[in-house]
């Protein structure tokens, strides 16, 4: 199995039994994602799978934003019961864990509209990264409502949710690369440095795994999340505002 489609499957279990034991409040509690309940993360997710698996299940959201389509589809499906969201999301996730290894062997380049265009490859990457960032830093302390521990983040989901990262950061930031180059050190597990950028580094960022994936994706300040950062005042401005989705 690809570690890819691997994370994804691990931290669907994960979900899945977690799920089965929240209460209505819990269910209703807001996220770590402004605007949405637990349910509505849930239901994201699920949203994001059959985009893959059947995008007729979904509203028509061609040529718009993906932020802004992806709240429609939450919308769309906010009136759900959350044991209809429930079942919703474990009835297409097994079907996407197939459909994602098929779609990892095709030899295309695939479009994601304002995301960029990507090998087919390395979807099921975007998948493990999605789960990844919405179970831990949304729905779980200090965002989020849930109490106990979220799911590990070990070598195969965490270093997936790297690889995304990696392959995404300068697509989803054109600005940013086209203003200056970065070394992104991320220390500890799955250990890597990510450059992007053209020319010499103008800017040097370091952070534990965790902490980075937080910050990439706006969800901690360096400041709270311990990043250490030097280099040319205007490129670091810039390095603060990377988001990858």
């Amino acid at each position: 199995m690809l570690p890819a489609i691997e994370a994804v499957r691990a931290d669907r279990g994960w979900l899945l039994d977690t799920c089965a034991g929240l209460t209505h409040d819990d269910w209703q509690a807001p996220s770590g994602c402004p605007g949405w309940r637990v349910q509505d993360v849930v239901a994201h997710l699920g949203a994001l799978f059959w985009a893959t698996v059947d995008p007729g299940r979904l509203p028509d959201v061609t040529g718009m934003p993906t932020e802004q389509a992806q709240e429609i589809w939450v919308r769309a499906r906010s009136g759900l019961a959350p044991d209809a969201v429930l079942a919703d999301y474990k009835e297409v996730s097994e079907i996407a864990l197939g459909e994602l290894a098929k779609l990892a062997a095709l030899d295309l380049e695939v479009p994601l509209g304002d995301l960029g265009t990507y090998p087919a490859a390395v979807l099921p990457a975007a998948y493990g990264f999605d789960h990844y960032v919405h179970i831990r830093a949304d729905l779980f302390a200090p965002r989020g409502p849930l109490a106990g521990t979220p799911p590990p983040s070990d070598e195969v989901r965490l270093g997936t949710a790297l690889d995304w990262i990696e392959t995404a950061i300068a697509q989803q930031n054109p600005a940013a690369a086209a203003a200056g180059s970065y070394d992104l050190q991320v220390l500890g597990p799955c250990a890597r440095i990510i450059s992007f950028g053209s020319g010499q580094a103008m800017a040097t960022v370091s952070s534990g795994a965790e902490a980075f994936v937080r910050w990439v994706t706006q969800r901690g300040s360096w400041e709270e999340l311990g990043v250490q950062a030097e280099g040319d005042e205007a490129a670091l401005a810039a390095a603060r505002t990377l988001k990858v989705f």
